[in-house]
């Protein structure tokens, strides 16, 4: 049994005690071991020890402090729930036995408690609370927090969960926490992990086991390792130390002094601590050529600038600014402020309107152009004067919208959409800028944002604009149509003309021309017969179709009297052409046969060889007329009947009406 230190006298007393009663031990009628243990939490009535005792012996207990245990028979029982935890210090019980004849025996038993685990470890407090300053070195302890165990026996094993791993434990039994990386304010500002307590060893197969938690929070604290930070600025994403001011800017007038704090952008002149969890008071100062002869003033407390008097010279005007902490100068930052000289102007630009109205859908995309109205596609446009200028057009202006990120407006002064819009009215200002002075004036802006489908997007028609187009274009298509029906009518009326004028003129051209013979100009041609086996030929068809009509084509009158004797097969042939020529009706036009037949196109017949004599008029075939015959060509008039006459005469005159025309156009040829 594993005893307390303050209970190792009581121990060697009873050894000694045990020893003198063996001594005695003949004389007694009963003996029991004088120590005794029990495990606590037994159950009430458990057997601590037995005495051993002569028959006829009885046992009784004479004393005890407190009453726990009492004798059934000669066995020694606990009649209560005992608790090591409770008492410290071994319990005496005093045994008398007694027997009849014999000298009653004393027994004084000592029973221990044995310890068993029955009790988890426990922290002293359920949450602690430790700072550590950021970039402490790694192994540097922050802290031991243990737990305790009523359980005298247990060894507390411990284990730390650090969710970055940020901290460790010194050992598994030694809940020292330290450092394991370096920490960073501007990364982490808290860090919270939990510390296990086991009365167990962490991986063992106890059946009975306990364990106790607590919440560590770990404060990383700030400390004072960055400079002055101007604002705004951009922070390197490989530095998170570094943080970049590109400047301000700003505008004086030449010969004039500001009252006021200069306007500059992006803002005043403004610098903040560098290590925010520390957030030192800043100051400011001008460093350079201007603390010798100041024109500017700088506060030392805001930053403003202000003017001691005005700019005499032209040129931009550089300014370099120091700000550092108040309480640690060596803590300070610089940057620069450019200041641009500008002659003052008589009128700043001014908008045209001094409120506009612009509409748009809700459902339009992001940069789509507000509209002037519900139902036009036509962008809404803000314009600027500026009567410092003849003809008004300042070309240093410029157009932005002073509150209000839904629209924005390009340097020709569209508006644009910058992001969706709810239904309603938005109301903005606007502002034109001279770039060249700073000069500007405002206007209003109110933007109808209406319900989706109710505007069309810019650039787009509406349904009653795209019917409107189409019954126009109808309109126009059916006028083209009617036109073109009017000019194929006229030049179909036209056409008849046409053909008569082309068919007189193909005849005399075969004739060789009138009693005038041929006209100026005429161009004969024996190309028709060139080629003498070429059958399909225009000319000699129409040839060979002459020779059948000289045969029995001609009329019977024609055929037989005196007329007939007088005829040579020539003038009959000729004659039959005339005739065929004249009264040929417009529905069988030379233009119809060609298109038809074209082996019934009329051309100039000629023979194979030319005549050359002076004064021989013929008409050649492909046959030649014999020289030395010398039979003149007669074109004999038709001799029918009164009807055929009247159709003769009819036929003469159109002759004579298209050898005038042909005669006519001859002369302009």
């Amino acid at each position: 049994m594993d005893l307390r230190p303050k209970e190792s006298s009581a121990v060697f007393f009873l050894l000694v005690i045990f020893t003198l009663s063996k001594f005695s031990e003949a004389q007694s009628i009963c003996s029991a071991i004088p120590i005794a243990s029990i495990k606590e939490n037994n159950a009430p009535g458990a057997i601590v020890t037995t005495i051993t005792a002569e028959e006829g012996v009885t046992a009784r207990i004479t004393s005890q402090d407190p009453v726990l245990f009492g004798l059934m028979g000669y066995n020694l029982i606990a009649e209560t729930v005992l608790d090591f935890e409770k008492y410290v210090e071994p319990y005496v019980v005093n045994v008398e036995c007694t027997k009849v004849g014999s000298t009653p025996t004393s027994l004084t038993l000592r029973i221990a408690v044995d310890d068993v685990n029955d009790n988890p470890p426990a922290f002293a407090q359920s949450q602690y609370s430790l700072n550590v300053d950021e970039f402490t070195n790694v192994g540097t302890s922050i802290g031991l927090i243990t737990a305790t165990d009523p359980d005298k026996n247990d060894r507390l094993d411990y284990r730390l969960d650090s969710p970055g791993e940020e901290f460790y434990l010194q050992t598994n039994f030694n809940p020292n926490i330290l450092v394991k990386e370096i920490l960073d304010y501007d990364k982490v500002k808290v860090i919270t992990m939990t510390l296990y307590a086991q009365d167990t060893p962490i991986g063992s197969s106890a059946v009975v086991s306990h364990t106790a938690t607590t919440t560590v929070v770990v404060n990383i604290v700030d400390i004072d390792n960055r400079p002055p930070w101007f604002q705004p600025c951009s922070a390197l994403p490989e530095f998170a130390q570094v943080c970049i001011n590109s400047g301000y800017e700003g505008t004086v007038r030449l010969n004039e002094q500001e009252t006021g704090p200069l306007s500059l952008k992006p803002n005043q002149v403004l610098a903040i601590d560098g290590d925010d969890g520390i957030n030192e008071a800043i100051h400011y100062t001008f460093l350079g050529e201007n603390n010798d002869d100041p024109t500017f003033e700088i506060n030392i407390d805001t930053g403003s600038i202000t003017m001691r008097k005005p700019v005499g010279e032209a040129g931009p005007i550089v300014l370099t600014v120091m700000a550092y902490q108040k309480d640690n100068a060596n803590q300070f930052a610089t940057t620069t402020v450019i200041l641009k000289v500008v002659i003052s102007s008589s009128h700043p630009p001014t908008f045209v309107n001094p409120n506009y109205k612009g509409f748009i859908s809700e459902d339009a995309d992001v940069d789509s152009l507000v509209l002037e109205s519900r139902t036009s596609n036509r962008p809404l446009r803000v314009q600027a004067t500026d009567k410092d200028f003849s003809n008004g057009y300042n070309p240093n202006i410029k157009f932005e919208v002073v509150n209000g990120t839904e629209f924005s407006i390009t340097p020709e002064g569209f508006i644009l959409m910058a992001k969706a819009v709810s239904p309603g009215s938005v109301d903005l200002q606007m502002r034109v800028v001279d770039t060249d002075n700073d000069e500007y004036s405002t206007a209003s802006l109110t933007v109808e944002v209406t319900p989706g489908g109710q505007q069309g997007k810019a650039g787009e028609y509406s349904v009653e604009e795209m019917a409107a187009v189409g019954a126009s274009l109808a309109v126009v298509v059916v006028l083209c149509l009617v036109f073109i029906g009017l000019m194929a009518y006229r030049i179909k009326g036209h056409d008849t003309d046409w053909k008569k004028l082309s068919e007189a003129s193909i005849f005399r051209s075969t004739l060789g021309g009138g009693s005038g013979g041929p006209k100026k100009g005429m161009q004969y041609s024996n190309e028709g017969f060139q080629h003498d086996g070429d059958s399909g030929s225009v000319n000699s068809n129409l040839a060979a179709d002459l020779e059948s009509k000289l045969e029995s084509g001609l009329k019977p009158q024609q055929r037989s009297g005196p007329a007939q004797e007088n005829m040579t097969p020539s003038a009959s042939a000729a004659s039959i052409l005339h005739t065929t020529s004249s009264t040929a009706p417009d529905s069988s036009s030379l233009a119809d046969s060609e298109t038809a037949d074209g082996e019934k196109e009329v051309k100039p017949i000629l023979t194979k060889e030319r005549r050359t004599e002076d004064g021989y008029k013929a008409v050649w075939f492909k046959q030649d007329i014999d020289p030395n015959i010398k039979e003149d060509v007669v074109i004999i008039p038709d001799t029918g009947e009164a009807d055929e006459d009247n159709e003769e005469e009819d036929d003469s005159e159109d002759e004579d009406n298209l050898r005038t025309d042909m005669d006519s156009e001859d002369d302009e040829i």
